[in-house]
């Protein structure tokens, strides 16, 4: 460095190059616009997620034999939790609280199954001579009524009608063996379901706890609170639809009993049971009725088992489902209609029967964990899992 004290000047005419920052690095990412960086990371995450929930389904696909009786053995068991937490704090033994709980329920079983059959092996010989009749004045009201039908007319539309309930009941015996197999598959089934609920009444707290240790540690404070917040609401769910699917049952049932509709009793049982489909079980079941009273007792007590069927569904859709069924299980209807159509289009039957509680246990896991909810030990807020036209302004306000 020179040690002169003048002051230097630039000669302004001449060439100086520019000065650069070394500090300044420029790469790729940078000549990418900020919002397509951001779409990308989205974008590539949710494909990760995606893909997990993938291998999930197929896994669970590949297990349907283990995976069907396991969730029916879960959902058993939140069925029957109620009575059997009332008689622990009865206290009664746990041995003896298992067996009245299994034994009851079998019990309730078996006389609902004995009363199908003793009601179908007395009036089926009846319902199938007046649907004979039936048959016969409707192929008579073609051939004489103002369509003028011939009788190769109604013989073609008879075998096309044949040939499409043939291949209806082919494509539901199909897929109804993918998913439970041959006979032999289903009392399996049974006999593990049966099983589990015994371990989970039994031991139901150890088992979990063994499972609470497949988690970080770190993480199983809230693993350990969503879980046991999502069972509550799966409780919740099998309680409430078991008194929804009852009172579409005796209402149904009933009014077919007064009206004269045969088999009324495997009608109720057939409504119970499909009422635990959400939507659409109860009316399909309900179909059933129409049915009957239609071809037994012709279309006038046809229309009045039509209008008692709407009068229970209106019932159930706009009382006990928004009322009950929305307390329990904390999703919106169109998410209640969008899991059960998906659950139905990968696994049949068995997908839209455990759907619904399936997404009630996932909204409520998450929302415990995404909200906090875990650190104090409570359920998640109101407004953080219903759905509701209330601003959550107002309902903070409430609160």
């Amino acid at each position: 460095m020179s040690d002169d004290p003048r002051p230097r000047f630039r000669n302004p005419f001449r060439y100086q190059p520019p000065v650069l920052d070394r500090t300044v690095t420029t790469t790729a990412d940078d000549a990418v616009p900020a919002p397509l960086r951001v779409t990308a990371a989205y974008a590539w995450r949710l494909l990760v997620i995606a893909g997990l929930i993938a291998l999930f389904i197929w896994l669970v696909m590949l297990l349907k034999l283990l995976v069907i009786p396991l969730l029916v053995g879960i959902l058993i068991t939140a069925l029957l939790w109620p009575a059997f937490q009332l008689m622990l704090r009865a206290r009664f033994p746990r041995w003896l609280a298992i067996a009245v709980t299994v034994l009851g329920a079998l019990g309730v079983v078996t006389g609902l199954f004995w009363l199908v059959i003793w009601q179908v092996r007395t009036q089926l010989p009846d319902v199938q001579a007046k649907t004979t009749d039936a048959i016969q004045q409707v192929r008579t009201f073609l051939l004489d009524g103002p369509l003028h039908l011939t009788e190769a007319q109604i013989d073609g539309y008879i075998q096309q009608g044949m040939g499409l309930l043939n291949e209806q009941a082919d494509l539901l015996l199909n897929g109804a063996l993918a998913v439970t197999g041959t006979a032999a598959h289903i009392v399996t089934g049974a006999l593990l379901s049966l099983f589990i609920l015994i371990c989970l009444l039994a031991d139901g707290a150890g088992i979990w706890r063994w499972t609470l240790k497949l988690f970080p540690r770190m993480a199983r404070p809230a693993a350990d609170a969503a879980a046991r917040n999502g069972w509550a609401t799966v409780v919740d769910y099998a309680r409430t639809q078991m008194f929804v699917a009852a009172i579409d049952a005796v209402g149904i049932g009933v009014g077919a009993a007064l009206l004269g509709v045969p088999m009324p009793i495997p009608v109720a049982v057939l409504v119970f049971l499909g009422s635990f489909v959400p939507i659409v079980g109860a009316v399909v079941t309900g179909a059933v009725a129409v049915f009957l009273a239609l071809v037994y007792n012709g279309p006038v007590i046809g229309m009045l088992m039509l209008g008692v069927v709407l009068l229970v569904q209106q019932l159930e859709g706009h009382i006990l489902q928004p009322i009950l069924m929305g307390s329990a299980v904390k999703v919106h209807p169109l998410a209640v209609v969008l899991v059960v159509a998906g659950g139905a289009m990968i696994a049949g039957i068995p997908g839209a029967l455990f759907a619904v509680p399936l997404a009630a246990f996932v909204n409520v896991a998450a929302v415990t964990i995404g909200s906090g909810a875990w650190r104090t030990g409570r359920e998640p807020a109101p407004e953080d899992l219903i759905w509701s036209t209330v601003p959550r302004e107002r309902q903070r306000r409430n609160r």
